[in-house]
């Protein structure tokens, strides 16, 4: 199967202590890069949850987003912190003690010191058990995806791909016309300007002329290398995987050829389906930039 480097998923559960979400987006890149935006709680997260990311992908721009949304305070059960109260207390009498004019604390005094009043402290591994769990279907829902996306741009690949091959089945042909045909017409050319250079032709260097100017224009081991690259770029799709870099590379050589072929022709039909081939390959190689 293959993927596409650019999805999105997006998951979220309800936890005793709040709402945990995740949400994971990806772009094209040329190597693999994970960005996570997590709270200050759920840090200590990271690690494992990046190898279960590194696990799943080898290639793109991704970012995980997670969001813990705890409940308003008064669903959270609060305690007191009865130590702290015992030394206020203590602290209390000894200043009136000292200053018998003076206010004792009041409840609203006691209730607002800082850490007079404690919530429930995070239970750290039942919710990294929760994160997980929930980091795992949200991936499972990012790979989806990205497969339903790479399928698409797998079956345009195909068809760019058979597309170029019946162009190329098209040239082939008529390259050993279009050759005797220009070797003919240079010949009529060289003879036309050596008979009013020289009394004799030398027909022998006409010959070896015409042959040394035909191999610069015979394309067929350009279009022998077509074939090949078209072939490997099927099959390559066909076996799937993470198969973009090795996709990129062909629609490289595949360029080089096509160019090759538009330089050397001398034939408006060959010339025109090597502007053809270079404009399907140039729309091939935007999609594989998209492929894992």
């Amino acid at each position: 199967m293959i993927y596409s480097m650019t999805g999105y998923a997006a998951m979220s559960e309800e936890l005793s202590l709040g709402t945990l979400s995740i949400e994971i987006r990806s772009v094209n890149h040329r190597y693999l890069d994970v960005q996570f935006r997590l709270p200050d709680e759920l840090r200590s997260f990271e690690p494992a949850m990046r190898e279960m990311l590194a696990a799943k992908l080898s290639r793109g721009k991704v970012e995980c987003r997670v969001a813990l949304v705890r409940k308003p305070a008064s669903q959270v059960p609060l305690r007191l912190n009865t130590a702290l109260l015992e030394q206020l207390v203590d602290l209390d009498a000894r200043v009136r003690a000292h200053l018998p004019g003076s206010a004792s604390l009041t409840v609203s005094d006691v209730i607002r010191w800082p850490g007079i009043v404690e919530a429930d402290t995070l239970p750290l591994e039942e919710l990294r058990e929760q994160l997980m769990s929930l980091l795992q279907r949200a991936l499972d829902d990012f790979t989806a995806s990205r497969a339903r996306e790479g399928d698409k741009l797998s079956a345009v690949l195909l068809e760019r791909t058979a597309r170029m091959q019946d162009l190329v089945d098209l040239v082939k042909p008529r390259i050993p016309q279009v050759v005797a045909s220009y070797q003919e017409r240079l010949g009529a050319r060289l003879r036309d300007a050596l008979s009013g250079a020289a009394a004799e032709i030398d027909e022998d260097r006409v010959r070896q002329e015409l042959v040394m100017f035909a191999a610069k224009v015979d394309v067929e081991e350009e279009l022998a290398r077509l074939v090949t690259h078209l072939g490997e770029t099927r099959r390559v799709l066909v076996a799937g995987g993470a198969v973009g870099k090795r996709l990129d590379f062909l629609m490289q050589e595949l360029n080089r050829e096509a160019n090759t072929l538009g330089s050397k022709s001398v034939d408006v039909d060959v010339s025109q389906a090597s502007m053809e081939l270079k404009v399907l390959i140039e729309q091939m190689r935007e999609q594989v930039q998209n492929i894992e």
